[in-house]
């Protein structure tokens, strides 16, 4: 179950993973997708969870466009002097857009589910994605980054 807005726990900053048990993984990467695929099925959205989303406070990152990706301690550096202005929805609030700030391009460092290390440069929609699920390892919602308070509105 995805903890919505308002439960206190998502407000938790997330602890680094330490034990690389590749089946703890798994079953936690196994709650991530069902969590996720089970928000699809219902909104029709969703490329991305964070594990602190479903009550695991761990810095983990489920991404799935297509192919499926398990992100361990992710790290963004890097992060571009350009900006740009977007309406940010989350599984955690699904029927609320929320306008922020994101930055264009920023550096992605992880962990993957074969333990190797992996480095990316992101951009645009998936640079902004990934900050918006990093935010979520520090305990940070959107609705917290809000441009001004004329920045929400309900999704139709």
């Amino acid at each position: 179950m995805i903890l919505k807005l308002g439960d206190e726990r998502l407000y938790q900053i997330s602890e680094p993973v330490t034990d690389f048990n590749t089946a703890g993984l798994a079953e936690i990467e196994e709650k991530l997708h069902e969590a996720m695929f089970d928000f699809r099925a219902k909104y029709q959205v969703g490329r991305a969870i964070a594990a602190p989303q479903i009550g695991i406070f761990m810095r983990i990152i489920y991404l799935n466009m297509g192919e499926p990706v398990l992100m361990i301690n992710p790290e963004l550096s890097n992060f571009s002097d350009e900006t740009f202005e977007l309406w940010d929805d989350c599984m955690s609030f699904p029927n609320l857009l929320v306008k922020v700030k994101r930055h264009k391009f920023c550096t992605l460092t992880y962990t993957n589910r074969k333990l190797e290390k992996i480095t990316q440069q992101l951009t645009d929609d998936v640079s902004e994605l990934l900050q918006h699920e990093y935010d979520h390892l520090n305990g940070i919602l959107a609705t917290m980054l809000a441009i001004d308070k004329f920045s929400f509105k309900w999704k139709d």
